[in-house]
């Protein structure tokens, strides 16, 4: 990394003084070309984005040092030089400067300060980083008479007429100020809702204009609403626009073309203080700006800029800030990654009982749950904590590599808590697991969510603390304080993106002393790999890619509303074959204000349309009993067809369901949809799955194309975040998993993640700690704090 560009220049400023002075001025009278030397670095460093302070002390040096001295005047003028460039020499005079308020600037003032602060813009840094959303290109001059309605558009005129006028609008009245302007081959008209009185004072009969904005067509004249504009001269009548405008999202009130001004004086007087973090090896190899040009150029494009590249935020300039963000947030991982190497967990030694219980199981492991399986059991074996992500589609097989673990930490004579979202999913576990593992009764197995009675929840809860209990499958009831565990070595942790951080990091803090436990995260909603590096960068990934045999992905159909009589001779010629129906419903109970079919009037609809079929209905707001024993007979073919919300979206296993029907399908997130489709065709039987949408969104439509386009998860994960945005990807704003990011994005910068990464884990193999670098882990601290210590939780 480089020294910041204004600190470096004031080094080669100060070097000469500092010499000259030193030894109480020994050798000042024998330093050659000491005028010559500090002048020109002076007036250098002068030229350069620095705060007009230390500009100002910069011209003062230069002149003091314009001429040949010696004697007492070289001595006090190097003096003086030293004196006032001392508060610039002060470590941390860069960072203080980029923090200072924004109240500084001419025209901003401490109540728009303030408002500019509630939006995150309180620092000058701030709008250095604030980045435009898109750019106006202004370079050629329109003729009026040319302009296209829905374009941007610059151009030059007269003013022909310049008056408010009345206006009306919901009940209200109001005025706006408006100026008809012509250049002879036509005429557009410019409106302003708001600021009109301080536009009359300037916007008169006569002025010339030059105005950009976009046109839009009013009646059957053309206007622009709240255009920028300039008020020029004969001599400018010539000159052609702009050049690339930047457009930013500014505080409601404050002028785009002041705002600008703002930008523009805050690089003027900041940029240069912008240190240079990335390796000078990738610079070098991917010819990228400094910070501060990056920063210059972004906010006032060359005038050769390729606007397609800028409004793409894909221009060197935009890369550079990208790689830097994410350089840091990459080292932030990787050092949390080292650390996590050196906190101690209890090491795992394998007996037979594994081998047994692999043995014992109905199937054999798939190629993908062995290679998943081996990586896991070589974490377990080592005296630092498992991190790892166990990433599958739907149907993969994740569960039984987790109970290997457990059998494997129960031979060890340590506990396993396996915490689920629901208590549907904890129930469906514990099912599965006393499935998998009946051939190693030796492994305790116990159930603990918030439905279990308190009498049993009780003696639970005591044969965990007693360490009689091996395996604990639970919900969040899991993390309360009551619950003891004797010897906890593993944590698995299933559709982690459902739980709160604090959750997660309860749960892990029940190890024994000062052990960590090892950490199994599992998802079936594939991440896709830019978003995986980022959210989980300090976790090593294990992934299911292969579906057991026998498994063949369903069929997908879409059907719109009017096509109820598809669905039924669909739902009566799988019940025909002796095969089982899913129905999901959004809701539990009709909404008068929301026109969605419920599940508990449409399982009677269904029951009525069907009499000789038995309709079981299973939803969130049922207890523990009534659900369980719902699902129960569904599983064991007493009822056909199971009417539901979606808490059959993940953990039902039933082999004999073939066909899923998803009513309001437009309803659902993709991920959602995903899940649901992948209930069926779970035996040597093929799914199908029937989405019914009665409506929808661009995006709605979107998520239902992707689910006709493919049914492999990892492609549905990246259509997902293609539709949502990495924010919402996973509800990840909500629960603390993505870092706030500046400048990158993960669907456009996957390639630039893969970059950063490597270079980060390569400093911190070479550097560890980053102890020969204290400013890049200043840097580090200062721009994530304490939000990595909670994405690294489970």
């Amino acid at each position: 990394m480089k020294p910041v560009p204004f600190q470096a220049a004031l080094e080669a400023l100060t070097g000469p003084l500092q010499f000259a002075a030193a030894d109480d001025f020994a050798r000042v009278d024998r330093v050659r070309d000491l005028e010559a030397s500090v002048s020109n670095a002076a007036e250098r460093l002068a030229e350069m984005a620095i705060p007009p302070d230390a500009k100002k002390a910069c011209v003062d040096v230069a002149r003091m040092f314009g001429e040949s001295l010696s004697g007492d005047a070289r001595r006090a003028a190097v003096s003086g030089a030293l004196e006032a460039l001392g508060p610039f020499m002060e470590s941390g005079y860069a960072d203080a400067a980029l923090a200072q308020s924004v109240a500084t600037l001419p025209g901003v003032g401490p109540k728009r300060a303030d408002t500019m602060r509630k939006r995150g813009l309180g620092r000058m840094v701030d709008l250095l980083f604030h980045l435009p959303s898109r750019y106006q290109d202004r370079r050629v001059l329109q003729k009026i008479g040319a302009l296209k309605v829905g374009s941007n558009a610059t151009f030059v005129g007269e003013v022909l007429l310049a008056d408010h006028v009345s206006t009306r609008g919901r009940g209200r009245a109001g005025r706006m100020f408006q100026a008809v302007l012509s250049d002879g081959t036509g005429t557009v008209t410019l409106k302003w809702f708001r600021g009109g009185d301080s536009l009359a004072k300037a916007v008169r009969k006569g002025v010339t204009l030059r105005a950009a904005g976009e046109v839009r067509r009013y009646r059957f004249d053309k206007e622009v609403v709240h255009p920028d504009i300039d008020i020029i001269g004969e001599e400018d009548l010539e000159t052609t626009g702009e050049g690339l405008v930047p457009s930013y999202t500014a505080p409601d009130g404050v002028p785009a073309r002041t705002f600008r001004r703002w930008v523009a004086t805050a690089v003027e007087h900041h940029a240069d203080l912008l240190p240079g973090l990335l390796p000078e090896a990738l610079v070098q190899e991917r010819s990228l700006p400094s910070p501060a040009q990056a920063v210059r150029d972004i906010h006032a494009p060359p005038s050769d800029a390729d606007p397609e590249k800028f409004h793409a935020h894909e221009s060197r300039a935009h890369e550079r800030l990208v790689l830097e963000e994410l350089y840091l947030l990459e080292l932030g991982l990787a050092l949390r990654h080292a650390d996590r190497k050196r906190v101690a967990a209890i090491e795992v030694s394998f007996g037979t009982l594994v081998q047994r219980a692999q043995a014992s199981l109905p199937f054999t492991l798939t190629a993908a749950q062995q290679r998943a399986w081996g990586e896991i059991a070589d974490d377990l074996g080592r005296d630092h904590p498992m991190s790892r992500l166990l990433q599958g589609d739907v149907g993969s097989g994740k569960t039984v590599v987790a109970a290997l673990a457990a059998v494997a930490l129960a031979e060890a004579r340590c506990q396993a808590a396996l915490m689920a979202p629901t208590e549907l999913l904890a129930e469906q576990h514990a099912r599965t697991l006393r499935t998998l593992l009946a051939g190693v009764p030796e492994v305790r197995l116990a159930l603990l969510t918030s439905s279990v009675p308190k009498p049993e929840a009780q003696e639970i809860r005591a044969r965990l603390a007693a360490g009689e209990i091996d395996l604990i499958i639970g919900t969040h009831s899991l993390v309360q304080e009551d619950v003891r565990f004797n010897r906890l070595a593993l944590v698995v942790i299933d559709e982690q993106h459902r739980f709160g951080v604090l959750q997660r990091k309860a749960l892990a803090a029940k190890a024994p002393g000062d052990t960590a436990p090892h950490t199994l995260v599992m998802t079936a909603t594939p991440i896709p790999r830019s978003l995986a590096m980022t959210l989980y960068g300090d976790l090593d990934v294990s992934v299911i890619d292969e579906l057991p045999p026998g498994r063949s992905p369903a069929r997908t159909a879409l059907l719109r509303s009017g096509e109820g009589r598809q669905v039924l001779d669909e739902v009566k010629a799988t019940l025909s074959r002796g095969e089982q129906v899913y129905v999901v419903y959004p809701l539990v109970e009709e909404s008068e204000k929301v026109d969605l079919r419920a599940a508990t009037d449409q399982a009677a609809a269904i029951a009525r349309a069907l009499p000789d079929v038995t309709v079981d209905l299973v939803h969130g707001r049922l207890d523990s009993a009534e659900r369980s024993a719902a699902m129960a007979r569904f599983e064991a073919g007493e009822s056909q067809i199971l009417v539901s919300t979606t808490v059959i979206e993940v953990g039902v296993d039933v082999p004999n369901a073939t066909l899923m029907v998803i009513e309001h399908a437009e309803r659902f997130g993709l991920a959602q949809l995903h899940q649901l489709r992948g209930r069926v065709g779970r035996g040597e039987r093929p799914g199908t799955c029937l989405m019914v949408a009665r409506g929808g969104s661009e995006d709605s439509e979107a998520r239902l194309r992707a689910m006709l386009a493919t049914t492999d998860g990892f492609k549905i994960a990246d259509a997902d975040l293609e539709i949502r945005g990495p924010g919402d990807f996973l509800g990840t704003r909500q629960h603390g998993r993505l870092p706030d990011l500046r400048f990158a994005d993960l669907v456009r910068d996957t390639r630039l993640v893969a970059i950063a990464r490597e270079a980060a884990r390569e400093r911190v193999a070479r550097d560890p700690g980053l102890r020969k670098a204290p400013e890049l882990a200043h840097a580090v601290a200062e721009r994530w704090g304490d939000r990595l210590a909670l994405v690294t939780v489970g």
